[in-house]
This record gives C-alpha cells, sequence and structure tokens, in this order.
C-alpha cells in the first residue's frame, strides 16, 4: 500500500470541502484526464463520480464510488479503471494547531490485473503520484477563501 501525507494550511472543512467537489478530481487527481459526470448526492455513500483516465486515445472511462464519508474527517473510494483493475483510496484529514490540516493518503489495487502485479515499484509510482496529487490538493484547498 502507497501512504502519502501533507501538512495544509487550510483546516479540514476547507480541505474536505474540494474533496466534496467531484467536479474538480481532473484539476488535482493525477491520472483523472477529465469528470464526465458527478451524482448530485456526491459524496454520500455509493455515489459516483464518473471519469476518464489515462492519456488519449488510451485513456479509460470507469467511475469512482464513495464507500465510506465521515466529512471533514475521511473519504473512501473505490476507484475503478477496467479493464486494468480497481483500487481503494482513503483520505484522512487530521486538524491541526494554527487552523491546518494533516491529510493522509492511502491507495492500494483492490480488484483486477493492478492487483496481481502488485510490487515495490507500483507502491513507488503510487507514492510519488499521490505526493502530487496532494501537492495539488494543497494548491487548490489554499487559495479557497474560508466560509464565514
Amino acid at each position: 500500500m502507497a501512504v502519502v501525507e501533507k501538512v495544509i494550511d487550510a483546516p479540514p472543512e476547507q480541505v474536505f470541502e474540494v474533496l466534496a467537489d467531484g467536479w474538480t478530481y481532473s484539476d488535482w487527481v493525477v491520472g483523472t484526464a477529465h469528470v464526465r459526470d458527478v451524482d448530485d448526492t456526491w459524496p454520500r455513500v455509493g455515489s459516483n463520480l464518473h471519469h476518464r483516465a489515462g492519456p488519449w486515445p488510451f485513456s479509460l472511462q470507469d467511475k469512482s464510488t464513495v464507500l465510506e464519508c465521515q466529512a471533514p474527517h475521511r473519504l473512501v473510494l473505490r476507484a475503478g479503471l477496467w479493464p486494468a483493475g480497481e483500487a481503494i483510496v482513503a483520505f484522512a484529514l487530521e486538524p491541526l494547531e494554527g487552523g491546518r490540516t494533516r491529510v493522509t493518503i492511502g491507495e492500494d489495487f483492490a480488484a483486477g490485473p493492478l492487483r496481481w502485479v502488485r510490487t515495490k515499484l507500483n507502491d513507488l509510482v503510487l507514492h510519488l503520484r499521490n505526493r502530487e496529487t496532494l501537492a495539488r490538493l494543497s494548491d487548490i484547498a489554499t487559495r479557497q477563501k474560508p466560509e464565514r
């Protein structure tokens, strides 16, 4: 499993607001090329975000489904990329002093061929990808204006 964490200079509510806006996923999730549709109930458990991942013309269309949502502290998704497989992605948001948040993302292949070829190299690639993903999430979350 690839686990990455980053401290973001914004409170958990502000960071979770980005997670709760499914239309922004292609802005900060590395590898997501396009968000095609987002259920009106996102990020409620069972809701879906329909996306396309990977470079054109090889991109794959699939969806991510919310498995768990405890706003503003935890969001767990099943991210599909069939026929390659699917991953479980867990975001944990921990409040810190000074209105900051420690965000941890854990990702592991859960099904399909990606799971069968799990290696240290895959974990390294996921680690690097998720480090960039959290950097992008931080950029978006910190430029948002906190609600008063």
